[in-house]
């Protein structure tokens, strides 16, 4: 029962944490230079137990992402079962160069 309270209040953090790193534009909500309507282009790549490549498209985003603020979420990713380790290995996929920060 704990660990249900405690996975709620990470998932609670989170939300709080995303909400809280999300810059206002006149076009849509953004987090890292990425549009929050376009993160689900990386997420085949970075869920499940076999995650394909990363798509043109994700990377393409990942090419226009501000890849240390990204680090920032390192914690908060399980929480929406995304493996940090397969999140911060999609820049090298994608011929960019992962911030030291963000290696897990």
């Amino acid at each position: 029962m704990a660990m249900a309270g405690e996975r709620l209040l990470v998932h609670c953090l989170a939300v709080m944490l995303l909400i809280a790193l999300v810059e206002g534009t006149t076009n849509e909500p953004t987090v890292c230079n990425i549009a929050l309507t376009k993160l689900n282009l990386c997420r085949p790549a970075v869920t499940g137990k076999y995650p394909p490549p990363p798509t043109k498209e994700c990377c393409g985003l990942m090419k226009q992402a501000n890849l240390t603020c990204l680090c920032k979420f390192k914690e908060a990713l399980p929480a929406f079962e995304i493996d940090p380790a397969r999140a911060f290995a999609l820049p090298k996929k994608c011929n960019l160069r992962t911030p030291p920060q963000c290696k897990v």
